[in-house]
């Protein structure tokens, strides 16, 4: 089985995912851009089981996004760098931010969602399933 390891900015929390991810894709809501500080995230799923928390402390905070769902973002407590994060409206399954692993090389997103607030210089992929708002 393949593996895959990651960690935050300072190295601290550390991570490994076994398999591949259930899905993967863009988002371009205000709420990942805000996460990322990019004009768009690109998001890893993989079920909880999949994903083992290597060393260090996280901490959380809870919102609800824009589809209604309830998300908890856990980030490390030293340098802040998003590692994890989950949702309500996808039991069972930790999202990942492709940023965070150590090579990113196999990632190939299937799907944008909340294309209706990409930025004006981010370019679509007009060959990947496509959604103004969330995925149904």
């Amino acid at each position: 089985m393949e593996k895959h390891t990651g960690k935050c900015l300072c190295g601290e929390v550390t991570y490994e995912v076994s398999g591949e991810p259930v899905s993967q894709g863009n988002c371009h809501c205000i709420d990942c851009r805000k996460n990322t500080g990019a004009g768009f995230a690109t998001i890893l799923f993989f079920k909880e089981e999949q994903v083992v928390q290597l060393s260090g402390k996280t901490s959380s905070f809870q919102y609800n996004a824009d589809s209604g769902n309830s998300k908890i973002k856990y980030f490390c407590q030293r340098c802040g760098s998003f590692v994890f994060g989950t949702n309500s409206g996808r039991e069972g399954i930790k999202t990942i931010y492709v940023g965070t692993l150590d090579d990113a090389s196999f990632v190939t997103p299937q799907f944008n969602v909340y294309t209706s607030r990409a930025l004006p210089y981010v370019k679509i992929d007009e060959s990947l399933n496509n959604f103004e708002k969330g995925r149904q």
